[in-house]
């Protein structure tokens, strides 16, 4: 929509002050783009005061010029008063970026609104807009019935988390943030997995953490390495993904899970599980590991389920779960910096998740990740071949590769937009310093298996063009 923005403003300086822009069927026709587009560029000019939308007359440059917001200020002054240090979001607001026109998307992690459950949506909030007392103040730690529906879908029927044990938030980042500002105090060490989310990179920087990175291979993180790393680095709190691993797709191995938790419990150190992609398991996969959480009697685990992914990017709901002080700690941080989570947004993913479609949705969405896993390896084998594919999990949504020697990612990041496809270089999960010839490819934000194969044919000409 960028586009769009800057050609409309082209126009609008081309007409000058009072004069009205082309008809939309002319532009759209034009531009080829859609009307919907167009009208929310015209929302943005109309938003900075550039232009004036007249219903039955058109839309015409405005007569007293663009609003107050658009005067040239010297605003060099916030340089100095806000020096410091501050988290990087430079990978996090790439792959929150508002999709280009034509460009292929490859970089984002959220579902395509063709895979998204968008009319039992619709029904859900329709259904939770109706229900008595949803416009009311909810209880801070969530609604009972959502914190129970949370407790059995991570710990099991017979597990040994409760309701009471379960803190609903914004979505799954919120959720991570509030984990590490109660758990740890500025200037402590926090474990990650190398290479790991940079949003979790992200989220330690702004409680400005000190991250010390563990490496993870093809079977999750390295716990050999653990004991001697929470010795020497004092820290109290490990990040990790057990399960579909962001970036690499690992799965913690089987044996590898006790030792984790052996060495967190000999460190005094909780286990922040972030299990973001449990509901985006493939139809071919095997029967999946059991949550950390469900296997945790004595509270070392803070798990993390979020039911974005699954569904919508704007479904921000997930769970916390955590006993004792802890989540006393996190639903006192969680009161601070939000008091609570929308009722009925809380009542709608009730809705949802309770409703026979969303088991039917999940289902069907098994199979489609399937399929477009399935496309995106192959159509990278046969159109990428300097490209070397790791294996591809039967969960998640993307693909981790290894670029060839002497070509950097982020050369190849910005080529491949010049190509018109947008992917993830790996050095973003990485701390700096790290390696610089990985590529995360992401299947689920394109707009069909189709899409997925221009994009790794656009991909192969920025890799040649490089080479």
């Amino acid at each position: 929509m960028a586009v769009v923005v800057e050609r409309l403003r082209a126009e609008a300086t081309v007409r000058g002050p009072g004069g009205r822009l082309p008809a939309s069927r002319q532009l759209v026709k034009r531009w080829g783009i859609s009307p919907v587009t167009l009208s929310r560029a015209v929302t943005v000019l109309t938003a900075e005061g550039l232009v004036v939308s007249r219903p039955g007359s058109g839309v015409f440059v405005s007569e007293r010029g663009p609003g107050p917001s658009q005067v040239a200020a010297d605003l060099s002054w916030q340089e100095q008063a806000l020096a410091g240090e501050r988290p990087d979001t430079t990978a996090m607001m790439r792959m929150l970026a508002a999709p280009v026109d034509e460009v292929v998307d490859l970089s984002t992690g959220y579902l395509h609104e063709s895979l998204q459950p968008s009319k039992a949506l619709a029904e859900a909030m329709g259904r939770a807009g109706r229900r008595p007392g949803t416009w009311t103040r909810p209880p801070a730690e969530g609604i009972p019935e959502l914190r129970a529906w949370f407790a059995a879908d991570i710990g099991g029927r017979e597990g040994p988390l409760g309701a009471s044990d379960v803190l609903i938030t914004a979505g799954g980042q919120t959720a991570l943030v509030t984990t590490l500002r109660a758990l740890t105090d500025p200037g402590d060490a926090v474990l990650v997995e190398s290479p790991t989310y940079p949003g979790t990179l992200a989220a330690a920087g702004a409680a400005a953490l000190r991250c010390v990175p563990v490496p993870v291979d093809a079977n999750g993180v390295r716990v050999e390495v653990l004991d001697e790393t929470f010795a020497t680095s004092g820290a109290r709190v490990l990040v990790c993904q057990p399960l579909f691993q962001n970036p690499t797709g690992a799965v913690l191995a089987p044996d590898r899970r006790a030792r984790l938790m052996a060495a967190a419990r000999a460190a005094g150190a909780f286990v922040i599980e972030d299990d973001c992609t449990r509901r985006l398991v493939h139809d071919d996969a095997p029967d999946l590991p059991r949550p950390l959480a469900a296997d945790d009697p004595d509270g070392q685990v803070v798990h993390i389920r979020s039911v974005t992914k699954p569904t919508s990017p704007s479904l921000r709901i997930a769970a916390l779960t955590a006993r004792g002080t802890a989540f006393t700690r996190l639903r006192d941080t969680h009161v601070v910096n939000s008091f609570f989570v929308p009722r009925p947004m809380q009542e709608a993913a009730l809705e949802l998740m309770t409703a026979p479609s969303y088991a039917t949705h999940l289902r069907r969405l098994a199979t489609a990740l399937r399929e477009r896993r399935e496309t995106t390896t192959r159509s990278l084998a046969e159109r990428c071949p300097h490209l070397t594919v790791h294996t591809a999990a039967p969960g998640g949504y993307h693909v981790w590769t290894t670029l060839p020697e002497g070509v950097r990612d982020d050369e190849v990041a910005a080529e491949a937009l010049r190509e018109a496809v947008s992917i993830s270089p790996g050095s973003a999960f990485y701390l700096p310093g790290g390696p610089s010839r990985h590529l995360r490819l992401s299947y689920v934000a394109a707009a069909s298996p189709d899409e997925i194969v221009r994009g790794a044919e656009r991909l192969d000409a920025a890799l040649r063009r490089l080479r």
